[in-house]
């Protein structure tokens, strides 16, 4: 598991116990197959107001990723801390913090031994969750998860969770599916009004 953190994290945040979790593709960046240059990303519409609202609330900005690109050798750890360190300035540049990445570039099937494992961080186990929660004292249950896959929930579900959201922008869950404990939205423009319907706009 990687971890980046910011430089010099912000005070105003030392004491809250609750986060936003973001997964990556598909709900920060639009998903491309193994994202991993700064060209090639495109933000979800919605993210930044998404995240200053959330942020207005006291909540962290957290992010993980599965990246078995990586495992994979279609690209290498540099390449993900580049685009990672990026992807955090531009949302400093909103005026919003980050205040953890969390990424496993391991499975069981890697083509680079190094990355060949079974690995309790990868989704769908909780492990970057309960990380995230001891590095910062979290109660997870007043905690927010939005992924756009069924991992995603479920590594949500195993951690405690209290909120989990998928988006399902391209309209791919069956309705009988759905999942009563699992609140559906269309784009992070919903999300942000169900969640944060009181919060500030920018």
């Amino acid at each position: 598991m990687f971890i980046y953190t910011p430089d010099s994290p912000s005070e105003v945040l030392l004491s809250s116990r609750r986060a936003l979790f973001l997964d990556r593709d598909g709900v920060i960046n639009r998903d491309t197959d193994y994202l991993h240059k700064i060209e090639h990303f495109a933000f979800v519409d919605g993210i930044f107001d998404l995240c200053r609202a959330a942020a207005g609330l006291d909540y962290r900005i957290i992010v993980v990723t599965n990246q078995s690109g990586i495992g994979r050798g279609y690209y290498t750890e540099a390449d993900f801390l580049k685009v990672t360190e990026w992807m955090m300035r531009e949302f400093a540049e909103h005026e919003i913090e980050i205040s953890g990445v969390y990424a496993c570039p391991h499975l069981i099937d890697a083509v680079l031994e190094r990355y060949r494992r079974d690995c309790p961080a990868r989704k769908p186990n909780p492990g970057m969750l309960l990380r995230a929660r001891d590095d910062f004292q979290l109660d997870l249950s007043e905690c927010i998860f939005i992924g756009d896959q069924s991992r995603d929930m479920e590594a949500g579900r195993r951690a405690g969770i209290g909120t989990l959201v998928r988006l399902n922008a391209a309209n791919s869950m069956p309705a009988e599916n759905s999942d009563p404990a699992i609140t559906v939205v269309a784009d992070l423009y919903e999300a942000r009004e169900k969640l944060f319907p009181d919060a500030g706009r920018h």
